[in-house]
Order: structure tokens, then sequence, then C-alpha cells
């Protein structure tokens, strides 16, 4: 992995130096007030404007707001060290982010029109596409081209959403949904095979990963054609292919783990995270089996792997692009494990003596005490300049 020496000199507010920056501030900020304001909008039957329907505002914002901004701020910084040719930085980079924070405001004022809402949102993940594209080709780097088609996949199914919210359709709300959501896990699928396997090398000492080179190609493989007939009603093929793929993804993960890890805080959380995509794929074919709820499934993928994942992505990632030590403190080890116990309360409704309601409070809660402890201790890491001097 190159770390590019740049010629430029850090300001004492560098937040729009490199995408990580600025895009793991927001969401980690949105990944609080959403949560806040789901719980008020769903306690108190609140329907909010342009989404019209609670449960699809909240889905649409943790899967187009939350998730594909720490998408964004990853894959570009990501592809930077990638291919060794820069990436957005300085007031194009304030500005894509404006795009994307603009398109989590402006739904809060009535006034603005429905279409300039979905315009607006719809046009981030092409614009994160096109500078994810264009330091891939300029090196020829066409490995990394596949995150191209996965961003446009984004777009694809945040249109599919907007489209029956401004009354163009009337089923495909639900559908953007499911592929927005299976996108990312497979996003997911792609990095957490490339980096967990390497963090854990380089985070634990002595430790050595065990890979298959055909598993790995498999999960990929598998978990595209699995994205791809989500989009369709043949239910005992994706019954079959989901459980399939929780066996290999728990494959991967046994391949990982050693006990060593839980001496190393931001290991063992990426681990745990992934274990959730793993848990997600099974629960997802009971659910088709109408042995749990479909809700239960998701949450698994999106408080499990994608909020496990995120947290513990953001805070080395972070650190390692700020030349920081590799080591957190107790109070982000606290936001890990307080994120772990969000995804089990979410998994636990119905099973713990609380009623539903006060069961998704306290998992947001606990979700958002998380992100809390985060921004904390990350957010002047996120602001100020490399401690090393470089710009990035």
């Amino acid at each position: 992995m190159i770390q590019l020496q740049e010629r430029r000199t850090p300001s004492p507010f560098s937040l729009f130096n490199l995408a990580f920056r600025p895009f793991f501030l927001g969401g980690a900020l949105s990944a609080i007030l959403l949560m806040a304001a789901w719980l008020v909008i769903y306690s108190g039957g609140i329907q909010p404007h342009h989404y019209t329907y609670g449960v699809f505002w909240h889905a649409h914002e943790m899967l187009f707001g939350f998730s594909l901004a720490i998408i964004a701020g990853f894959l570009m910084t990501a592809v930077k060290t990638w291919t060794n040719v820069q990436t957005l930085y300085s007031w194009p980079l304030a500005a894509l982010f404006l795009l994307w924070f603009s398109a989590r405001l402006m739904p809060l004022f009535p006034a603005i029109e429905p279409w300039l809402v979905a315009v607006t949102d719809l046009a981030f993940a092409p614009m994160v596409a096109a500078c994810v594209a264009w330091p891939v080709i300029k090196s020829r780097n066409y490995r990394n081209l596949m995150f191209v088609p996965l961003l446009l996949g984004f777009f694809v199914a945040n249109l599919l959403m907007h489209l029956q919210l401004l009354g163009y359709t009337e089923t495909t709300a639900a559908k953007g949904i499911q592929l927005g959501l299976f996108l990312v896990i497979m996003v997911i699928s792609i990095l957490g095979g490339r980096v967990i396997p390497f963090f854990t090398e380089r985070g634990v000492e002595g430790v050595k990963v065990t890979k298959h080179a055909w598993l790995e190609k498999a999960i990929i493989a598998l978990t595209a054609i699995w994205v791809l007939l989500s989009l369709t009603e043949i239910k005992p093929l994706i019954i079959g292919i989901s459980l399939l793929l929780g066996f290999v993804n728990l494959i991967r993960v046994a391949g990982w783990f050693d006990k060593r890890i839980f001496a190393v805080p931001l290991v063992w959380i990426l681990q745990f995270g992934y274990l959730f995509v793993a848990l997600g794929f099974i629960l997802y074919s009971l659910s088709l089996l109408d042995l749990i709820s479909t809700s239960i499934a998701y949450h698994a993928f999106a408080a499990g792997s994608i909020g496990g994942l995120t947290l513990g992505m953001m805070a080395r990632v972070s650190l390692g692009h700020t030349g920081r030590p590799l080591k957190v403190g107790p109070l982000i080890i606290t936001a890990f494990i307080l994120m772990i116990l969000a995804a089990a309360v979410r998994l636990s409704v119905g099973l713990l003596p609380l009623s539903y309601l006060t069961t998704l409070h306290l998992s947001g809660t606990l979700w958002m005490l998380a992100w809390v402890l985060f921004l904390i201790i990350y957010t002047p890491i996120l602001i100020k300049p490399r401690v090393d001097g470089l710009y990035g």
C-alpha cells in the first residue's frame, strides 16, 4: 500500500484534504440524528414530507444517506492508495459533500419541490462513481473498476424509491430498499475479503489468516448472483443461495479468526461485524421460508454488519490516514461494544421481556451512544491535519 507524499502544505482546518474526512464525520453525525429522528417518527406516528411513509424515510436515509456516505469516503480514499492518483480534495470535495448534505436537508422543507429533492439525492451516487472511475482508468488499475457499476447500482436502487415517491410507479420503493441494502452487503463482501485479513495480520502479531482463492472468488460471484436474483421472484433459488452464502462466509470468518484478536479491538470489531453478514444470509433464507420476520434478517445486515463494520473501519482508517498509531482507548472500545449490543438487541425483538417499542428505543439508544463516543474522539482527528505534516 503506497502512501502518497503530497507537496501541498495542510492548513489547520483539514476537513476537505481527503474524502474520508468529511464523509466519515458527516456519516457519523447523520447516524445519530437519523436514528433519533426515526425513534421520534416511529413513536409518534409521524409521516415525513416527501417520503410519505416513515419506514421508507428511515430505510432510505440509513442506506442512501448514512451508508453511501461512508462507502464514498472509504472508496475515494482507498482508490488514491490503490492507484497512486490524487482523488478529490479541497473545494471540489467540499462541493460533493454539500450535494450529499443537501439531499439530507431538503426533504425537511415542504416548500421544496419533490422532483428537486429526488434529482439532488439521485445525483450523488453517479458523481461518486465518476470520482472513483477517473483515477482507476487513468492508472489502468482495472481490477477496481468493479466499484463503478456497484455505485451506479445504488443510483438504480435509489431511483426505484423516488419513482414511487413521485407517483410514477406503485410498488418499486420496497424493491429499491432491498436492492440498496443488498448492494451494501456486496460492497462489504468485496472490501471485507480484502482488508479484514490484511488488517488482522498487520494488527495482531504472529497471526496468519487462512484464505482460499476458490472461496474468495465464489463468495463474490455468488453474492452478485444473489443481488440480481433478489430482483426476481425465484424464491427457492434465492433461499438456496442465501443459505450457501451464509455457510461460505462462516468458513471465510473462521479462516481469519485467532483468539489473539481479542487483544486488538480494531481487529475484533471488524470480524464481529463481518460475522453478522453470514448471520444475515442465514436469517434471510429463514425469512423467505416464513420462519422469521424479514425485518430481523434486514437488521442483521444493517445494524450488525453495516453498523459494526462502518464503525470499525472508520476508526482504523481515520487513524492510519492521519499518521496516528493504530490503537484505540477505552471510549472507542466501549463504542464497539455498544454497537454489537445495539445489533443484538435489535435482533432480539420479541425475545426480550420488553415491548416492541421499548426494544427499538433501547437498540437505537445504544447505536447513538456508540456514534457519540466516536465523534468525541474522532472529530478533532478528522478536522485537524495529519500528525506527520503530510497533506491528506
